[in-house]
């Protein structure tokens, strides 16, 4: 099984979470998460996706009925500062997801407002390339949640798990795990504050499941 760690900033100006901590009811229905991440080759270049997410994505979406979406960056130590963008979108239902897509493509106010991004030269463009992950939220965490601290936003740090595994039934056991075997409760004893836990329906490196962890501050 192959583990990957990315610790992260909550970009604060943009957008960010505000569900309480705490265990969701018994008969919530799974949520659904897509996870856009933008690879950038000039960092200059986060000026204008923060502006395409702060004046047209993140509005359209709320006009759309999708809210608490969160916008992080790498922290800035790690070598990928400057050129990663995380976009968090939570979603009630999968028909939810598609049905947003069509709700966008007819928004004249986001293509207007985003089109110094969403029509770019082709020889400069705001970003390389994106990728965009779709999860489905775990049996034992079907609602995605954020603990309230007491810390500025841009000082609290999230964490970004991936775990792949080396086999379908491997992916099905290790969720296992983490629903029926306790490894949720162990991460909450712990102090790990988990935002998700999810197991990617589409998207690459599969199969693989993805879970956000965050805590007050650095020291933390």
């Amino acid at each position: 099984m192959k583990k990957t760690l990315i610790s992260l900033l909550i970009c604060s100006l943009l957008s960010a979470p505000s569900f309480l901590y705490g265990k969701g009811p018994a008969d919530a229905k799974q949520m659904y998460y897509e996870l856009k991440i933008y690879r950038l080759k000039d960092p200059a270049k986060n000026a204008v996706i923060d502006k395409y997410l702060k004046e047209a994505f993140i509005p359209a979406m709320h006009r759309a009925g999708v809210n608490n979406i969160g916008v992080f960056k790498p922290i800035e130590k790690d070598t990928a500062a400057g050129k990663m963008v995380y976009v968090f979108i939570p979603y009630k239902t999968s028909e939810q997801y598609f049905s947003v897509l069509t709700t966008l493509e007819k928004d004249k106010i986001y293509s207007e407002a985003g089109k110094e991004f969403l029509d770019a030269p082709y020889n400069d463009p705001p970003f390389t390339r994106y990728e965009s992950v779709f999860m489905k939220a775990f049996s034992h965490m079907p609602e995605m949640k954020i603990p309230t601290y007491t810390t500025p936003r841009n000082e609290r740090i999230y964490e970004l798990r991936s775990y792949e595994s080396a086999t379908i039934e491997k992916a099905r056991k290790k969720i296992q795990m983490f629903n029926e075997g306790g490894e949720m409760l162990i991460f909450e004893k712990i102090g790990a504050n988990a935002v998700f836990y999810a197991q990617v329906l589409f998207g690459s490196l599969k199969p693989r499941l993805m879970y956000m962890t965050t805590y007050a501050d650095m020291k933390s």
